[in-house]
């Protein structure tokens, strides 16, 4: 700065920038934003659809010139392909070992530029990248997604077979201890009055009948439970 002459605070120089129009100062630009995100790590499994989550957020308004792009890199691999284009309407790719597997499930309008993966298999593990742009913004980043496509394990079907098992076991196991209670303290009951010389009326014989039947229906409600039980279990294996 000269002598006697003050500096131009940069406050001031971004308040005179933005009250100018841009035409009035050559060589001056207005960068616009734009974020994109996706998730970092994606666990599927084979055979089964999975996501690839990507959003994006831009300073502009969404025209058609908006563009996403999807491509993949194959593990310790520096190729790339093309998998997904979209501008104005998708056009998922017609080649290569993703044709006719590639689904467009997202909403520009939201922000939103996810894909599906069909019929995934363990060849498909690798690095897939998410490219935005929206003119006139300019900078941006290109995120990235690690994407492993594992076996469903034996693990796995056998939480499901302990699922079911819960489910089917526990209700019949409160059935059969509420019925041995009742057993129990009515043999005690029986025991207690045959001690004491104690001679059932017709009414008591035909509830003793009924109670009969209705601990027969609960015995045999409790074996069908179990027959189920084990029926599902072969079927999983």
């Amino acid at each position: 700065a000269r002598p006697g002459i003050k500096p131009i605070s940069s406050w001031i120089l971004v308040g005179i920038i933005s009250a100018v129009p841009r035409q009035e100062l050559p060589g001056v630009y207005i960068v616009f934003s734009l974020e994109i995100k996706a998730d970092a790590h994606v666990q599927g499994y084979v055979g089964e659809s999975i996501k690839l989550k990507c959003t994006f957020k831009s300073s502009s308004s969404i025209t058609d010139k908006l563009t996403i792009d999807w491509t993949y890199r194959p593990p310790s691999s520096s190729r790339t392909e093309s998998i997904f284009h979209y501008q104005s309407f998708q056009y998922p790719t017609t080649s290569g070992t993703f044709r006719d597997r590639i689904s467009w499930v997202g909403d520009v309008y939201k922000g939103d530029a996810s894909i599906s993966i069909k019929n995934p298999t363990i060849k498909d593990n690798g690095t897939f990248s998410c490219a935005v742009k929206n003119p006139p913004d300019v900078h941006h980043n290109i995120p990235v997604t690690e994407l492993t496509v594992t076996e469903r394990g034996f693990g796995t079907m056998l939480s499901s077979v302990a699922l079911l098992s819960i489910l089917v076991f526990i209700p019949s196991a409160v059935v059969v201890v509420l019925l041995l209670v009742r057993m129990a303290r009515k043999s005690a009951g029986l025991k207690k009055r045959s001690k004491s010389g104690y001679k059932k009326s017709s009414i008591e014989v035909s509830d003793d009948t009924d109670q009969e039947e209705e601990n027969n229906c609960m015995m045999k409600l409790c074996v069908r439970c179990a027959e189920c039980l084990d029926s599902d279990y072969e079927e999983t294996y």
